[in-house]
């Protein structure tokens, strides 16, 4: 029988839903069948999560993965760098939680290059935060990028059920988009979508790529965009090997998708993925930080200050974020690449 994969379980910023989430999993014995867990976070913000939900949970407090045995309960390793008394308050951006999360990122990281973590999952972040904490990086993807020196295609998967997206353009106004559109940025999000794809476990991944205008343009006669960079942009990736096809309008792409055409969407910009993917799963998407070396994922959602502190937060995103982690780090564990 295969090992189980060590995972890294950061328990995200403390102000918002993540500890609760993380201590409803290791209560529930989640990650049991799924992997051999190692909590990163500041022990006390663990309690906090603990006194959240009304549950006690076994933990054993190690300084160095070597230690974790997995028989006296979950391992934790503690940060200590988070005092809930004093440094935030639920609810609120506290840069003292943000410059946590950044020291549990680092030490993931870390983890994950001396080969003691086969990857991680995260509860969410606060942007907010780790910027005012120092954070000099759009996003934890890029952040994450830097730490491992990697310099190919990377950026956010997002992932509802079976299908997987990526966007050609992300944070950009939408004025912007069509700049930004080129064969090589639109190629650069098939090959993130497709080597993703294959890191967990698909062998030879259907791609459907999104129009950008109405109609996919009409043939010219509503916008070029369609002819003139998506269409060759796609041709490129079919002589890589690549199965990719479209430019199709996305509200059929979508239908097409759904019902099981497409193993993955490119999009051209952020919210025509977003609005599909929200619509149809909101309470269970992920979000993978697909191109990176390590498989790392998360819960689309974010912090959820109106509801945290309460102990009512739904874990199925962070369910699914964890069985994604496992299952890309199997998947590498089983071809020796980590």
């Amino acid at each position: 029988m295969a090992m189980k994969p060590i995972i890294g379980v950061l328990v995200g910023d403390a102000t918002g839903v993540g500890p609760e989430l993380v201590a409803r999993l290791a209560s529930k014995r989640f990650f049991d069948d799924l992997c051999r867990p190692v909590v990163i976070g500041d022990a006390r913000v663990f309690e906090l999560g603990m006194k959240i939900i009304g549950q006690k949970v076994p933990y054993q407090v190690i300084s160095d993965v070597s230690e974790a045995t997995w028989e006296q309960g979950i391992p934790l390793l503690d940060q200590k760098d988070l005092d809930p008394a004093v440094d935030f308050e639920i609810g609120k951006v506290s840069i003292k939680s943000g410059a946590s999360v950044m020291n549990m990122i680092s030490k993931a990281a870390e983890l994950f290059l001396a080969k003691k973590i086969h990857g991680f999952t995260f509860a969410p972040f606060n942007k907010e935060a780790m910027k005012k904490a120092g954070c000099e990086f759009e996003s934890e993807h890029h952040l994450l990028a830097n730490i491992f020196g990697h310099t190919g295609p990377f950026g956010e998967i997002n992932v509802v059920g079976d299908l997987w997206t990526t966007r050609t353009t992300s944070h950009i106004p939408i004025k912007d988009v069509s700049a930004n559109l080129s064969v090589n940025t639109i190629m650069r999000a098939i090959t993130l979508a497709d080597t993703s794809l294959r890191n967990s476990g698909i062998a030879k991944p259907r791609l459907g790529l999104a129009a950008l205008n109405p109609h996919a343009g009409e043939h010219g006669l509503c916008g070029r965009e369609e002819i003139d960079v998506i269409a060759p942009a796609i041709a490129q990736a079919k002589a890589a090997g690549i199965d990719a096809s479209g430019p199709y309008p996305s509200d059929i792409l979508f239908i097409k998708a759904f019902r099981g055409d497409f193993d993955g969407v490119v999009t051209m910009y952020h919210d025509q993925g977003q609005i599909a993917l929200k619509l149809k799963g909101f309470d269970e998407g992920i979000t993978i930080a697909g191109g990176l070396p390590a498989p790392i994922a998360t819960c689309a959602h974010g912090t959820a200050y109106d509801i945290a502190g309460k102990g009512i937060a739904g874990t199925r995103a962070f369910e699914n974020a964890v069985k994604m982690t496992c299952r890309m780090a199997s998947h590498m564990l089983a071809g020796g690449k980590v």
